[in-house]
């Protein structure tokens, strides 16, 4: 009886490690392919592809960002294969199961919580008796006197994390290794109880075998993986695990990157110190739910924070410059209104993590909050991801600003297309950084450019648009920032730029006059600059120039605008050593011209 488990990823480098385990679990007892497309593939192509691999049975896993493209496929694949049988499972179906039965009649079972027992079990009662009853964690229709009943049998005890084969030991994934995320779990469950999550309902954490744990990770390395991610709910739960694991992968990582999802205001402080000192620069990535700072908030919702430790870890992991953080915020719990919304989002950037990711809250089946929905006034879709429309404090008209909010943060802070002037204009101009992407959101929408693309000269003048408009702050000095911009915009290239922004001042001559100058006197520009031996020629082919009107590398090391010095900006590609543009800086008296 051949077997087909299928999903629908986000994206194409996404892989499913759930498929995997259940392959894992069966394949000793039945032929099963996996087979994997993306939301974005045409659903007869995926059908097609499945209706060619003539399966007996085909197993869909399921989630809030895949169940309604998988449901397109589930009906037309009915239609062309009525013999085939069909089974659902994963997070989305897992909660109100018999609801899904009776709104899917396409679908012959369901399996609930963790699959890899059930659905050997059912796969054994298809190809067997039939008795489907016998299956915990399955649900199923039963036929009696004409009339379907829909029948949804009691969870599944646990399974035995030590009994579980390896899902990462497949031939045909290895190829692919390298171009592909691993996900990667060494314990099931989570210790919170955070009402707006699924992981707060399986209560407890089990954890695999830690020597299993490292063969895996040691086979994934060597075969050539490049990206694993960690599905652990918090992989730092137990100092000591947490450490052996931190420095296993130190010593063995072969350039892998490892991404985990931390709860930032448990990790102790000998956790952090050992990171430090020993993790090598951007092998380790962390990913942080805050959520909210607001006491309040995080008390409805069952969250526990120590804001303190929070800021604590954040700060040291970010001044070890080894790690990269993405901290999450979610717009829409409880008692959070636009105004401490605004709040929370400042308290979290003012961290000045590498990526901030705002999203909006999602009534999740199955959670606390969604059962609550009424008591604080939820309006949210009815479709997956079941995101709200607005609740007592929040109406639809806050949510839809904040939106514009995580447009620009996505396009200037996340990409980081130009730090240097957005934390000038956060700091020194607008005051804050939810104002900042607040004002210049609503000025994009305005504009129309949500719906047209955009190349990255685009994003410097619709930003420079936004400066020199009515509805930028009055006063500004924009040569100091348009300097900052320049800056930016050459970092941001790979190769020497072959246009600009900006309308460029220097004629050919005054250009070449400043190439001479830089190849007779290297010592008066900054850093390791002399050290590069460039000759004219060799600056006319690697460098481009500007001329700011601020001192430049006292703004760099001080902080501080100097505007009665002037600094030429020289940028150079493809001479050091390293990807993208280097920049260093000739000072310069106020209205210095270049000698003839």
């Amino acid at each position: 009886m051949k077997v087909v488990l299928a999903t629908l990823n986000a994206k194409y480098i996404h892989t499913s490690l759930a498929l995997r385990c259940l392959k894992a679990f069966s394949e000793k007892d039945f032929p099963i392919e996996i087979a994997e497309y993306t939301i974005k593939d045409p659903v007869m192509n995926i059908v097609s592809d499945l209706y060619d691999r003539g399966a007996k049975v085909i197993g869909f896993s399921v989630y809030i960002w895949n169940i309604e493209e998988t449901v397109k496929v589930i009906r037309i694949l009915r239609k062309i294969a009525p013999e085939v049988r069909i089974v659902m499972g994963g997070p989305e179906v897992s909660y109100d199961t018999g609801e899904w039965l009776e709104k899917l009649p396409e679908v012959d079972f369901i399996i609930h919580g963790e699959g890899e027992e059930a659905f050997n079990h059912l796969l054994h009662e298809i190809q067997g008796e039939g008795k489907f009853h016998r299956v915990f964690g399955a649900a199923y229709r039963k036929e009696k006197d004409g009339q379907s009943e829909v029948i949804v049998n009691p969870p599944r005890p646990k399974v035995n994390l030590a009994e579980l084969p390896s899902p990462h030991r497949f031939p045909e994934d290895r190829e692919s290794l390298g171009k592909r995320v691993v996900y990667f779990e060494t314990s099931r469950g989570c210790p919170f109880s955070c009402s707006f999550c699924l992981s707060s309902i399986e209560v407890g954490v089990r954890y695999f075998d830690i020597e299993r744990t490292k063969a895996d990770l040691l086979y994934l390395i060597e075969a050539g993986a490049k990206t694993i991610k960690f599905v652990d709910r918090t992989f730092n739960i137990k100092r000591d695990y947490a450490l052996e694991m931190f420095k296993f992968l130190i010593e063995n990582h072969g350039g892998c990157v490892f991404q985990f999802e931390i709860t930032a205001d448990i990790m102790r402080p000998e956790v952090l110190d050992y990171l430090a000192e020993h993790a090598p620069p951007d092998v380790f990535r962390f990913e942080i739910g805050v959520q909210s700072t607001n006491d309040v908030t995080n008390e409805a919702v069952e969250r526990r924070q120590n804001w303190n430790k929070l800021v604590r870890t954040v700060t040291s992991v970010k001044d070890s410059g080894k790690i990269a953080q993405h901290l999450d915020l979610i717009a829409g719990l409880p008692h959070e209104d636009y105004d401490t919304f605004r709040k929370t989002f400042n308290d979290v950037f003012a961290l000045r993590p590498e990526e901030l990711q705002l999203g909006f809250l999602k009534m999740l089946r199955g959670t606390g909050l969604r059962r609550d929905a009424d008591k604080y006034g939820y309006v949210y879709a009815d479709q997956a991801p079941y995101e709200i429309l607005g609740n007592d404090l929040m109406p639809f008209s806050d949510l839809i600003r904040i939106k514009r909010v995580e447009d620009v943060l996505e396009k200037y802070w996340n990409a980081h297309r130009m730090d240097h002037t957005l934390l000038f204009l956060i700091d020194r101009v607008f005051g804050s950084a939810f104002d900042f992407f607040q004002r210049f959101g609503d000025f994009w929408e305005r504009q129309g450019w949500e719906r047209i693309g955009h190349q990255l000269e685009d994003l410097f003048s619709r930003l420079w648009s936004f400066l020199t408009s009515d509805e930028a702050p009055q006063g500004i000095e924009l040569d100091t920032i348009q300097g900052l911009m320049k800056l930016d915009y050459f970092l941001n290239h790979n190769h020497k730029p072959r246009k600009v922004w900006w309308e460029f001042g220097m004629d050919k001559q005054e250009l070449s006059g400043w190439m001479k100058r830089l190849a007779e006197e290297p010592e008066a520009v900054s850093g390791g600059f002399s050290e590069l031996g460039l000759g004219e020629k060799e600056l006319q082919k690697h460098a481009v120039l500007e001329r700011l009107p601020f001192d430049l590398e006292l703004f760099l090391t001080e902080g501080d605008v100097n505007r009665e010095a002037e600094t030429l900006l020289v940028v150079l590609y493809g001479v050091d050593g390293k990807r993208g543009g280097t920049a260093y800086s000739l000072r310069l008296a106020q209205g210095a011209a270049v000698k003839g």
